[in-house]
């Protein structure tokens, strides 16, 4: 089995210092884990520290996997406008196998991945053609052609419509199934949070606040310190938890971590 575990990790840039000393439960492959937090709370740069982008103190403890099985997907992917959809995706490929050469078995991996995410028509269509969402499907596509064992990925709903969403983070949780990966999240819908992922991080100005099960992090205490916000987590019809926002709480009245 695939985990991930932060034992007193310092992150920082030059001389600044984002996070210090940030540990984390012993995370399991198998499902999703969400990062949550506010704008600038610091989910990016805890990201970029366990990619190994970052230097600091502390270990990025990870069993079942090689480090080199690691891929991040940021907000910002850079990509090249001048590929087209399939040749996008055989270069993430290549660049993480080495070599030029394709053989069947690598083919076959480029057709399954854009076919899971349902992009197959876009395969001859330029980048730069493309739409917001359809990149971000691109970027996905990228980012585990290759069946990566630890995946981290920015906001990958951001750019995609409702119906997207849903199909995404379906797919992402089979993907997590399937491989038994450590797939962690960085999303602001805590809806899809409580619906999808079964662990959660939550960080506040370059700290870990809270990881464990979703549920029992994402209480309404907890929601009113990240966010500002007075909400409720109830249960659907169905079954299902959901939150429900009453308020958003005035300056004065706020004590938690902002």
């Amino acid at each position: 089995m695939v985990t991930l575990q932060l034992r007193k990790v310092e992150a920082r840039y030059g001389r600044r210092i984002i996070y210090a000393e940030a540990s984390t439960p012993e995370i399991a492959g198998g499902h999703l884990t969400a990062l949550v937090g506010a704008n600038a709370a610091g989910k990016s740069t805890l990201f970029r520290r366990i990619a190994g982008q970052l230097a600091g103190k502390g270990e990025v403890c990870i069993a079942g996997a090689e480090p080199g099985d690691l891929r991040y997907m940021p907000q910002d992917t850079g990509m090249s406008a001048a590929l087209t959809v399939y040749e996008s995706v055989v270069l993430a490929l290549k660049q993480r196998q080495g070599g030029w050469r394709m053989g069947a078995e690598e083919l076959d991996a480029v057709d399954k991945i854009l076919s899971g995410l349902k992009i197959g028509a876009l395969s001859d269509r330029h980048l730069a053609e493309l739409s917001g969402g359809q990149r971000q499907l691109v970027s996905i596509a990228q980012t585990l052609v290759t069946r990566p064992r630890i995946v981290l990925m920015d906001e990958p709903t951001a750019a995609l419509d409702l119906y997207r969403q849903y199909e995404v983070l379906e797919h992402l949780r089979a993907y997590a199934a399937d491989t038994g990966a450590v797939v962690i999240l960085a999303l602001y819908d805590l809806n899809q949070v409580m619906r999808a992922c079964t662990m959660t991080i939550a960080v506040a100005e370059g700290r870990i606040v809270a990881a464990g099960p979703t549920l029992e992090t994402l209480r309404p205490e907890m929601i009113r310190k990240l966010y500002g916000i007075e909400a409720r987590v109830e249960t659907c019809s169905r079954g299902c938890p959901m939150m429900v926002v009453d308020r958003a709480v005035e300056d004065h009245e706020m004590s938690g971590y902002r």
